[in-house]
């Protein structure tokens, strides 16, 4: 704990939300609301968003691409978290969205979001899906294989209209990553190959189409990439065959997406890339690239999630029933667990917890393991943790909790999933209301 002009200041500054610190009763404080405050009024588990630092995270991927590539644009990959609230805050920033799904697109449509600012993705879009994103005028189709792009030509051949899209390559670049989070190798469900000669077919079938207008080529390598070595390897294999489609068949490269999936920091070892530099070295990289291939420079696009949203959350849980296993282990079960955060079951993920009610408590950290409270063995939050002794009653808050589990939460057990609020400036508000047990019932049609 340090001071800084009568402000305490947290350990673990990395994980938390910008400007955190530590009030008089020794609580955390999160947008200058008191956590112990908040969960009194809106219940626990709770989830607390930080409204400064999601907005520094976008006008700093803004500022950086725009600083080196004008004609860019920065998309939020909307699977982190997609919410209303955030989506209305991401447009007031000048950003784009990346959706999957017309849960999404509809979500977007409804929180007024500028629909030619919308990217739709996904390896298996389905028609209905497809009708609703061209009814609803989003942007771009980012076509993932020949299924959808066929598809995608009849549906623009039927309504007398040439559909905008990008075709989404595989560039064979493995990322530094978990299994589960590479999306760029050979072997993967997303994207069209390059060195397979498929990527170069489905160019030709895009440019005959006439219904699809063919305006750039997408790529993604994958999520929590550390390094900038693979985004620049992408770029270049990628506009190598951009310069080849340009010179055989005229393609006309209007925009280019090198995608995402940049880190950030879940514990005080990890060390990801600051946004600003992130955006400005992926800006240059492709109009160097760009113009060393003779290519004029495309539009660039990147998609940040995770970076934009991740540090900005903060998950907090009540400590319930603690169990002792003598020279084993020593459980401490909290009111939450793998249905809102399923992360560490999935694929290890790891999380640096802090005691929110205690943050000054100088006494000897114990090994504990953070359990959840559903029906698996496998929910454990984070194991063996270094935190001081815990009570039953006791907050443990898991920082950099903003991206993906809420998304991938789900009603296993029928549990609830838990509120969500925003914090900025002492004052919060509820950006998802607490699931009721009658949320739960509606879809019972035998009860109805």
């Amino acid at each position: 704990m340090t001071t800084s002009g009568g402000i305490k200041i947290p350990t673990h500054t990395s994980v938390l939300p910008l400007g955190s610190s530590v009030n008089d009763q020794g609580h955390l404080v999160v947008g200058q609301c008191d956590v112990m405050d908040l969960l009194a009024e809106h219940g626990s588990p709770l989830y607390v968003y930080d409204e400064q630092t999601i907005r520094e995270r976008c006008r700093q991927y803004v500022a950086g691409l725009g600083s080196v590539a004008p004609d860019s644009l920065v998309i939020y990959a909307s699977k982190a978290f997609a919410n209303a609230a955030i989506f209305q805050l991401l447009a007031e920033e000048g950003l784009g969205l990346d959706v999957v799904s017309g849960g999404e697109i509809t979500l977007a449509h409804r929180s007024g979001f500028p629909m030619e600012r919308v990217y739709f993705h996904g390896n298996n879009k389905l028609q209905d899906e497809m009708d609703l994103a061209v009814e609803l005028g989003v942007g771009r189709f980012v076509v993932d294989n020949f299924h959808e792009l066929g598809r995608l030509d009849s549906l623009g051949q039927r309504l007398g209209m040439r559909i905008p899209a990008m075709i989404r390559v595989g560039p064979g670049v493995e990322a530094h990553t978990h299994e589960y989070r590479k999306t760029g190798a050979l072997d993967s469900k997303f994207g069209i190959p390059i060195s397979t000669g498929q990527a170069e077919t489905a160019v030709v079938q895009a440019t005959r189409a006439r219904g699809v207008h063919l305006i750039g080529l997408h790529a993604h390598i994958g999520s929590q990439v550390f390094e900038m070595a693979p985004y620049l390897e992408t770029i270049d294999i990628v506009l190598d065959f951009a310069a080849r489609m340009h010179e055989v068949y005229g393609l006309d490269l209007r925009e280019f997406s090198p995608g995402g999936g940049w880190g950030i920091s879940y514990t005080d070892e990890d060390d990801p890339m600051d946004a600003d530099s992130v955006a400005r070295a992926v800006g240059q990289a492709v109009w160097k690239s760009a113009a060393e291939r003779g290519l004029a420079n495309p539009r660039i696009v990147i998609e940040p999630g995770r970076s934009i949203v991740g540090q900005s959350g903060v998950a907090l849980y009540t400590v319930g029933s603690i169990k002792d296993i003598p020279g084993v282990r020593r459980y401490a079960a909290v009111d939450g667990g793998m249905a809102d955060n399923i992360r560490p079951a999935l694929y290890g993920a790891v999380y640096q917890p802090v005691l929110a009610n205690r943050m000054e408590d100088g006494g000897t950290a114990e090994r504990v393991t953070i359990a959840g409270r559903y029906c698996e063995s496998g929910d454990i939050l984070v194991k063996d943790a270094q935190l001081p002794r815990l009570s039953s009653g006791d907050v443990v808050a898991l920082p950099a909790s903003g991206a993906y589990n809420l998304a991938m939460s789900s009603n296993y057990n029928m549990a609830l999933r838990p509120a969500v609020v925003m914090v900025k400036d002492g004052t919060a508000r509820v950006i998802r209301r607490r699931e009721t047990y009658a949320d739960l019932l509606g879809f019972e049609s035998a009860l109805d």
